[in-house]
């Protein structure tokens, strides 16, 4: 089976236009890879895609209209190609991504969705900006969240890893641990900081921490941030407040992928103030480009009889109703 691709020329031929087009060190063009989930290759102003037909053709057509800005404008911004792929509905396209499998790549290991749900959430996170994953403890929600950021890190696909959490214990529960927010927080972060080093390794986890290549934080120090180019994850946003969750969907921008993970059932919340978690996903249920995972204890992949509890859990709850 041949692959299908396109190939065209860029005319006129002009090395500075070209340049712009691409962007730095070619973000440009792997913006439009992510997005539309094609290949570019280019030699000269020779430029071939590769992918589903309908893809490589949007494609196409994108780089085309970029590479006309170029006339006028000097430098081509990774927001630019944003709104340019947003505008020609590209995105919208509901084919499957290629591969069936879904596998992540990470630098240290391969992750391969289990179940159909499992399959889906990978799906959606590589073809969605923003993306819910809700469920039960050990469906793997946020292991493949951090995996899926492990590999965009890794493929220059974003430029940096953002894992924030909500500081719902950082009152009497933590107030007695020494350090300041962050460090008392830290702790509860230990599963993700498990998932890098399992994917990056030890050592290369701490050299990106130094660097700011992956940064660890409280949700609350989110606010007044913009968050492009980024891969974020929000852990156990069940604790997140309405206001919370709306401050934290508000700041992601141009070339960023948030994916938002929490159990409804596990609410740690002040009693009677309501969750942002479980608001969002009614008040969101209908916007385009927001894709919500639902698991069930049957995606459990942990010990069987962590399936089992959660499911006699349920019947608990449901019968005090």
């Amino acid at each position: 089976m041949t692959d299908p691709h396109i190939t065209f020329n860029l005319e006129p031929a002009d090395p500075v236009r070209l340049l712009s087009l691409c962007g730095q060190f070619d973000e440009n063009l792997k913006l439009i890879e992510r997005r539309l989930h094609v290949r570019i290759a280019y030699r000269g102003h020779r430029v071939t895609i590769h992918g589903e037909t309908k893809q490589t053709h949007a494609a196409l057509e994108i780089i085309k209209h970029l590479y006309r800005e170029t006339e006028a404008n000097s430098s081509i911004e990774p927001e630019t190609v944003h709104l340019f792929i947003r505008e020609s509905g590209a995105e919208d396209d509901d084919s499957p991504i290629q591969g069936s499998s879904a596998v992540i790549r990470t630098p240290k290991l391969h992750v391969k969705p289990r179940g159909g749900n499992q399959t889906h959430y990978v799906k959606a996170i590589l073809s969605h900006d923003i993306n819910f994953g809700v469920g039960p403890a050990g469906t793997g929600k946020t292991y493949l969240a951090v995996a899926c950021a492990a590999q965009a890190l890794a493929d220059d696909q974003v430029k940096r890893i953002l894992l924030v959490r909500p500081a719902v214990e950082a009152g009497e529960k933590l107030g007695f641990l020494p350090g300041d927010l962050a460090q008392k927080v830290d702790p509860y972060l230990r599963p993700l900081y498990d998932a890098l080093y399992e994917m990056f390794g030890f050592e290369q986890v701490n050299r990106l921490l130094e660097k700011g290549l992956i940064e660890i934080a409280p949700l609350a120090f989110m606010r007044g941030r913009t968050l492009n180019n980024a891969f974020i994850i929000l852990d156990e946003s069940q604790n997140t407040t309405p206001e919370q969750m709306k401050m934290f969907l508000t700041r992601i921008g141009f070339g960023s992928t948030a994916v938002i993970t929490g159990d409804v059932t596990q609410v740690d919340l002040p009693k009677g103030m309501p969750s942002g978690l479980i608001q969002a996903l009614k008040v969101l249920e209908n916007v385009p480009g927001i894709s919500s995972t639902l698991f069930k204890s049957k995606d459990v992949v942990r010990h069987p009889l962590v399936q089992r509890i959660v499911d006699a859990y349920d019947v608990y709850t449901d019968s005090k109703d």
